[in-house]
C-alpha cells in the first residue's frame, strides 16, 4: 500500500486494515475468496488510494497449497541504506545484499521498494539465476550502466546480472520528490502458463476444475456484510 488505507476480508475468516506502507501477502493456492476497499472515512471525505497488486505464480507442485495470509506492517520491513546515504531500500521478502525480507515465500523470490533521491545512485547486489525487474512508482532516472531512461508508469525488465543499477534524475517531479522503484523477481519455474480471470493454473483442463470448483462453493465464502457492495453505514 503507497498511500490510503484499504479494509480486506476473506474466505478463511481472515480480515484487517491496510495502511501506507504495509504489505498484504496472500496465498491462493487450492482456493479463497477475498474482498478489499478503501477504508470508509476515505470514501466520505476523499484522498490519495494508492496501491500496487503484483500475482506471483506458484510451481505445478505447489498450486494446490492450503490458502494463507500474510500482514507484513512497514514497521515489519528491512530496511538498508546505499553507503552515500541516498538510498532507501525497502526489503519486504527475500534476500537481497544478505538482509532478509520478513515474507515468506514458497519459491526464491526478492521484492523490495527503493527510494532514490535526486542525483543519488544505486546499486545494489542481485541473485544471478533470479529474472529482475524495476517499475517505476514516481519520479524519473536511468537503469543499468546503459543509463536507459526510465520514468513513472514504465517496467524495466532486466537481463540477467549480479547486481541491479538506479540512478535518480537531479530533478524529480514525483510526489516524494524521489525516484521511487519496485524491484522484483525470482527464481524461474519454466512451466506452461494458463489464465483465466483470477485463476492461474497449467492447463485449460486445470482451469475449468478450479471454475468448477469455485461455482460449487469449495474456495468458501465472504460473510455478506463484508462484502465490498455493502452500503456505508451498515
Amino acid at each position: 500500500m503507497i498511500d490510503g488505507t484499504m479494509v480486506h476480508h476473506d474466505s478463511n475468516g481472515g480480515g484487517g486494515t491496510i495502511a501506507e506502507g504495509d504489505t498484504q501477502w496472500m496465498t491462493a493456492g487450492s482456493g479463497i475468496l477475498h474482498d478489499e476497499l478503501p477504508a470508509e472515512d476515505l470514501v466520505i471525505s476523499g484522498g490519495v488510494f494508492h496501491g500496487v497488486q503484483l500475482w506471483v505464480n506458484l510451481p505445478r507442485s505447489l498450486k494446490m497449497a492450503d490458502p494463507r495470509y500474510q500482514d507484513l506492517r512497514a514497521s515489519e520491513l528491512t530496511l538498508v541504506t546505499s553507503h552515500d546515504g541516498g538510498a532507501l531500500v525497502r526489503i519486504i521478502a527475500g534476500n537481497i545484499g544478505g538482509y532478509e525480507g520478513p515474507g515468506s515465500t514458497y519459491t526464491p523470490i526478492a521484492y523490495a521498494h527503493a527510494s532514490i533521491s535526486p542525483g543519488a545512485r544505486l546499486e545494489t547486489p542481485w541473485p544471478q539465476e533470479f529474472t529482475a525487474m524495476a517499475y517505476v512508482l514516481a519520479g524519473s532516472g536511468t537503469v543499468g550502466d546503459e543509463g536507459r531512461t526510465l520514468t513513472e508508469g514504465q517496467l524495466a525488465v532486466l537481463g540477467h546480472g549480479e547486481a541491479v543499477a538506479l540512478t535518480a534524475d537531479d530533478r524529480q517531479e514525483g510526489p516524494t520528490g524521489q525516484f521511487e522503484v519496485l524491484l522484483l523477481g525470482g527464481a524461474p519455474i519454466r512451466e506452461p502458463v494458463v489464465q483465466y480471470g483470477p485463476f492461474v493454473m497449467n492447463s485449460k483442463q486445470e482451469i475449468i476444475d478450479a471454475i468448477t470448483d469455485f461455482e460449487a462453493g469449495r474456495m468458501g465464502h465472504i460473510p455478506a456484510e463484508h462484502m465490498t457492495g455493502r452500503r456505508l453505514g451498515e
